[in-house]
């Protein structure tokens, strides 16, 4: 699993509006990523509402966008940020330690 971060349009009642998106995602090939759950929308986690100016009409469903993101497919290139999961990090770095100490 990989951690990323893009872009993502929300819509209000004063139009479309741009958020940033945390995700996890699963690799399907070099260049694209599957997202299967997402972890928070433009630093309001994923559930409720949310505001990006604290106006009314800004406000938008952070649980609606993170819902519609699921099962997104997402090319890497255009994520503005990439990384290993943290549990398959650990994972990775135990599996580096018992390769180089060996297995007891």
């Amino acid at each position: 699993m990989i951690t990323i971060t893009y872009n993502t349009a929300v819509y209000t009642a004063a139009g479309w509006r741009s958020e940033v998106v945390t995700a996890i995602a699963k690799q399907l090939t070099p260049k694209r990523v599957r997202v299967v759950e997402v972890t928070d929308v433009g630093g309001h986690g994923t559930k409720g509402y949310a505001s990006r100016t604290g106006a009314n009409r800004q406000t938008y469903s952070v649980g609606g966008v993170a819902q519609r993101e699921i099962g997104k497919i997402k090319i890497l290139s255009a994520c503005t940020s990439v990384s290993l999961a943290p549990d398959l990090r650990q994972k990775t770095m135990s599996h580096i330690l018992t390769a180089i100490i060996g297995a007891p």
